[in-house]
């Protein structure tokens, strides 16, 4: 059983119509809701009917990143997988790391006619919140997994003091 069963439409083709209300005998309120319907028959399944992998402005990101932060160092995992370390590129500029690259396919397969994997360029931003030593930046690459350590500048460091709480 799916999840859609046990979600009620609301427009079942064995049901009968339901009576009209006031509002239904304005032609404005009728195609209104008519296209509201339309829009959602159309956009119902729209997520499942395109591919998971994409640009990162289509999918939220791609590829995936954990963030982590110390008092000291700001790391950043991302991982690509089946991709080289000649294939990514990044770049630090104005408090951001720009991780981009391109994934591309091995084979030309002619009688393919479906396939889930993601080949194509991809760019994310990645906004650091925090002032770093862009030259004491280090980069390592392993097993498709890039990790960028980012130490922070201490004279930026934000100095915390407790503040006691008076009675």
């Amino acid at each position: 059983m799916s999840v859609r069963d046990l979600i009620p439409s609301g427009r079942s083709n064995n049901r009968a119509p339901a009576p009209y209300r006031d509002d239904d005998r304005s032609p404005f309120l009728s195609l209104h809701r008519e296209m509201n319907r339309v829009f959602d028959d159309f956009f119902r399944d729209f997520d499942m009917r395109l591919p998971m992998m994409g640009s990162a402005s289509f999918n939220g990101g791609w590829p995936s990143i954990d963030v982590s932060e110390t008092e000291k160092e700001v790391t950043i995992t991302a991982e690509l997988p089946g991709m080289e370390e000649k294939d990514v590129e990044l770049l630090l500029q104005d408090g951001i790391l720009t991780l981009k690259g391109e994934k591309r396919s091995e084979t030309e397969d002619k009688d393919r006619q479906f396939s889930e994997r993601y080949y194509g360029r991809f760019e994310r931003h990645i906004p650091l919140g925090t002032e770093v030593q862009a030259d004491k930046v280090e980069a390592r690459f392993k097993n498709g997994v890039v990790t960028v350590t980012l130490p922070k500048n201490p004279d930026a460091q934000p100095k915390a003091k407790r503040i006691a709480i008076n009675h």
